[in-house]
């Protein structure tokens, strides 16, 4: 059975990897008079996400467990909805705003964790990872004003 931060980082991956795909998807099929900066945007919230699931996987094998790896496996976990392609910008970006917020709650759960366990390592991947989410919903959140 895993441990505590393990699972934990497990529900962070999943949720992070289903963020990643959905933040994909919109920002291939956005359209609409603010398609450019919608579209960077993106690209570069995916793009961190790419780079974030490698850390959260890499993290979860230096405790001594497999990381999950498949959508089957992720989608059993995840809270975050799949996206529609077909959904105008607003609405995507606001769908955008409430999972950052979403994975923002994952992530405080899994520091209280982390912190029950005097996990310093994982304790400081989560609080850098709170921070850009934190950041990124603001950012989506500002262009639904």
């Amino acid at each position: 059975m895993d441990n505590p931060v393990v699972k934990v980082l497990k529900q962070v991956l999943a949720d992070s990897y289903a963020l990643y795909l959905k933040t994909q998807n919109y920002h291939w099929n956005v359209e609409g008079p603010h398609f450019r900066s919608i579209h960077k945007l993106l690209e570069e919230q995916y793009m961190d996400l790419a780079v974030a699931i490698d850390d959260i996987a890499e993290l979860i094998r230096t405790l001594g467990a497999k990381a999950p790896g498949t959508w089957k496996a992720y989608e059993a976990i995840t809270r975050i909805e799949n996206g529609n392609e077909n959904a105008d910008a607003k609405t995507m970006i606001n769908h955008l705003s409430k999972d950052q917020e979403l994975i923002v709650n994952t992530l405080s759960k899994a520091l209280e964790i982390a912190q029950e366990e005097g996990d310093e390592v994982v304790i400081d991947a989560l609080i850098g990872r709170m921070s850009t989410h934190k950041k990124n919903h603001w950012m989506l959140n500002s262009m639904l004003k």
